[in-house]
């Protein structure tokens, strides 16, 4: 078995992502595969850090080690379908009734 790959290896993540991630408790790769990029992305917005879905996507990118680019456009979509519906759960538990 290798080694963990440092978040800063993996494709699709630079420096200001990785300290991102870092506020999160996520420093590599085993824990960014293990958390999963829709859960990592909604840790860090629940932290209130404003990020856009191009992270959602170069996150999932890192974990199949391709640019996020090329990612098939309906995982695309599936993965912000997958975090929205997490961020409305969370919503309407902190709001039950409205």
């Amino acid at each position: 078995m290798t080694a963990d790959k440092k978040l800063i290896e993996m494709k699709n993540l630079g420096p200001s992502t990785v300290n991102v991630l870092n506020s999160i408790g996520i420093r590599t790769q085993q824990e960014l595969q293990a958390v999963g990029s829709v859960q990592a992305y909604r840790r860090i917005r629940q932290k209130g850090i404003h990020v856009s879905r191009a992270l959602l996507y170069a996150m999932e990118g890192a974990l199949l080690d391709m640019p996020w680019q090329s990612l098939d456009p309906a995982l695309k979509v599936q993965l912000v379908q997958m975090a929205e519906r997490i961020y409305q759960e969370e919503t309407e538990a902190e709001n039950p009734g409205g």
